[in-house]
């Protein structure tokens, strides 16, 4: 049976089989009955990685996080995830000093890692839950950024543009001249533009 854990570039969780790359934390989403009832249950949303301290874990267990699942860190970045601070250190000081450059530093008597938390749980989901997006055309747009066209979702990767599933990428056409809805979050968007590269799944970096 496949857990619906699955998350896609538009935060949705979904029932696949596929196997994802990273895994995430939004906090206890599921029931007793490992039926997912929340979208999320706190702000600090984290990408983690899939083994930490050889420690194993029983999927969906009672008053225990819900684990999620994402393809590659450039689809949890869409999501609205950064990195843990804990099993994905390099990655998360290395978000965090980039950050400070390009938004400033923490909030007055606020630790960074919550003012970042507060700054893009703002940028991802509305109070009614719905995703928060923007429109831009994708020649102004950096590498790593997701956007969505006709209910799909796309991935800019090297001057390129690739349909993303839950399997990994395939390459698209389309002009860069388009109007698009885009999925990352805004503060996201823009350390992406000031060079910082997600980490993409294997089939895009073979293309």
């Amino acid at each position: 049976m496949a857990y619906q854990n699955r998350v896609d570039p538009f935060s949705q969780l979904h029932a696949v089989s596929a196997r994802g790359t990273l895994m995430g934390n939004r906090g206890i989403l599921h029931d007793a009955a490992q039926e997912v009832i929340h979208t999320h249950r706190h702000p600090n949303w984290v990408a983690c990685a899939l083994s930490y301290k050889n420690a194993h874990r029983e999927i969906m267990q009672p008053h225990n996080y819900t684990e999620l699942f994402f393809l590659d860190e450039a689809t949890a970045f869409s999501a609205g995830h950064r990195p843990c601070a804990a099993c994905r250190r390099d990655r998360y000081k290395e978000f965090c000093k980039l950050w400070e450059q390009v938004h400033g530093a923490a909030e007055f008597s606020t630790p960074l890692p919550q003012t970042i938390d507060k700054a893009l749980h703002r940028a991802r989901i509305t109070r009614q839950k719905e995703k928060v997006t923007f429109d831009a055309r994708i020649s102004e747009l950096p590498d790593g950024v997701f956007f969505a066209q006709a209910g799909a979702s796309f991935l800019i990767w090297r001057g390129r543009i690739l349909h993303w599933s839950f399997d990994g990428y395939v390459p698209h056409a389309l002009s860069s001249s388009e109007t698009v809805q885009v999925l990352t979050p805004q503060p996201i968007v823009d350390l992406f533009g000031a060079g910082y590269l997600p980490e993409v799944h294997q089939s895009a970096q073979a293309m």
